[in-house]
């Protein structure tokens, strides 16, 4: 990880690895805790490959559901590891994501009391990083892990 251009977040999850894969590889599962609530996500396509699109929709108010993330994924590790980017969109297409443009690498492994779960955004200049960092990157992601914890634990 690079302080000057990276942001990370790691949490132990109480649930074993392949319950938290399983809440990243599901549609019905990610959707239960991928956007900060009361938000709520609709996942249009999750194919989880290289290559794969990673297109997600996003309500506030549980019935207009607008584009959140247009992302391909890069590299899919089973149960180890998944890396995705919105600098490509799920087409294949480059592009100028807002608010910034990211690749976020997603880690698990064994923890002795679950899974260790670890973030690592990557970011193209020290000023996106910034910019992702003042626009709140730690209470963002921090209560999307916190949502997947949750989720995991309470489905083992």
């Amino acid at each position: 990880m690079n302080p000057d251009l990276d942001l990370g977040l790691e949490r132990i999850i109480r649930a074993p690895r392949a319950t938290v894969w399983s809440a990243w590889t599901e549609p019905s599962r990610l959707e239960r805790w991928w956007v900060p609530a009361p938000s709520r996500c609709r996942v249009d396509r999750l194919d989880l490959r290289p290559g794969g699109a990673f297109v997600t929709r996003l309500s506030d108010d549980g019935a207009e559901f607008v584009p959140h993330m247009d992302a391909c994924f890069l590299a899919v590790d089973d149960l180890e590891r998944i890396v995705f980017t919105n600098a490509i969109d799920g087409t294949w297409r480059p592009a100028s994501p807002a608010p910034v443009a990211m690749t976020a690498t997603i880690t698990l492994s064994d923890h002795p009391d679950g899974t260790d779960y670890r973030i690592v955004v990557q970011h193209g200049t020290p000023d996106a990083r910034a910019h992702h960092d003042k626009l709140g990157f730690a209470d963002g992601w921090g209560t999307v892990a916190a949502q997947l914890a949750a989720f995991a634990e309470g489905n083992r």
